[in-house]
């Protein structure tokens, strides 16, 4: 008679799958890119899920891990960058408002 071909399905458990960081390496690209590090950040996030979508785990989160430490860098060297610049431009400001009522 008729049989059919036989098939296996393999479920893969979330907690398993490694988280690649896509949305975050997307902003950091697009709001926070000093020094090309939100943009590299973004290719290891696609090149993590592309690893999760070929069902290779190891290499997924070797790469998700590398985007992750990127997004921090780029998003702690941004903050550092506004801060800098805040404080100068403050400093100044301060400067120029004391020295002008001053012959």
């Amino acid at each position: 008679m008729y049989s059919r071909p036989r098939s296996t399905v393999v479920n893969i458990s979330s907690s398993d799958a490694p988280k690649d960081c896509v949305t975050w390496s997307l902003f950091n690209t697009v709001f926070m890119n000093c020094c090309c590090l939100g943009f590299l950040a973004y290719v290891f996030s696609v090149k993590s899920r592309d690893r999760k979508m070929a069902g290779d785990v190891i290499g997924a989160q070797a790469y998700a891990t590398t985007a992750k430490c990127l997004n921090i860098g780029a998003m702690a060297f941004s903050i550092i960058t506004v801060i800098v610049i805040m404080i100068i431009s403050f400093h100044e400001t301060w400067i120029i408002a004391t020295t002008v009522g001053t012959p």
